[in-house]
């Protein structure tokens, strides 16, 4: 994973069709998506239970791209090295899960994955300057976590641009998750964002066998974006 500040695309297969998840990362990567986001959710850290280091497992010999694993568990630090295992190229853990997320960043990385460092739209970015060099990915949440299809929260932008600024020439994504439409985008690559996770915005109208209508939704979010990068 070689890094660049190129505007990817990463649909959440939390919008996809569960009974048919290989067809459709598939579908999603010939029509020319970057990465593949997993949202994984606990029912305890986030009101909602989706996948496990098993479901990971199972599709990853269909990710031919880059499999973004977002943690929204708590405990974190006991499953690293099972979604590790699963095939995870990036996993992202949430600042709020735990009392030591430093450590659990070393141990995201001690497993051989990129460290991704997820913060919810209420946290401020005083204590991300302390982790910069321990991580690889910054996904702030656009949404509250824990269900796909909500409003974006425009507050989120200036916190983009202060991260950028703290971020420098670090080799850094800035992952947005969260109400990425074509019309969202925009003000987040703007503010400094290179990733955009987009769940109901890539699979609406879609489906396997309409496979094109993924290709227009990701290439209408990626022209948006790259319109507007900085």
């Amino acid at each position: 994973m070689p890094f660049d500040r190129s505007i990817k695309i990463a649909p959440s297969i939390l919008s996809a069709d569960f009974a048919n998840f290989g067809a459709e990362i598939r579908a999603i990567e010939d029509q020319g998506c970057d990465w593949v986001h997993v949202d994984v959710m606990d029912g305890h850290f986030v009101p909602n239970i989706t996948f496990g280091p098993q479901m990971c497992r199972a599709i990853r010999p269909h990710v031919k791209t880059v499999m973004d694993v977002h943690l929204m568990i708590a405990p974190v630090d006991p499953y690293i090295d099972a979604f590790a295992d699963a095939g995870a190229d990036i996993i992202s853990a949430h600042l709020e899960a735990g009392p030591h997320i430093h450590r659990t960043l070393q141990a995201i990385r001690g497993a051989g994955c990129k460290a991704g460092l997820a913060i919810n739209p209420g946290t401020g970015i005083e204590d991300v300057e302390y982790l910069l060099d321990m991580i690889d990915l910054i996904c702030v949440m656009t949404v509250n976590p824990g269900f796909g299809g909500q409003k974006f929260i425009h507050s989120q932008i200036d916190k983009v641009r202060k991260l950028r600024a703290l971020i420098g020439d670090r080799p850094i994504h800035i992952e947005i998750d969260g109400g990425m439409t074509p019309q969202t985008a925009p003000l987040m690559a703007a503010a400094g964002a290179d990733v955009f996770v987009a769940g109901s915005a890539v699979f609406s109208g879609g489906s396997v066998d309409k496979p094109a209508v993924y290709g227009a939704n990701i290439a209408a979010i990626r022209a948006a974006a790259q319109a507007a990068a900085r």
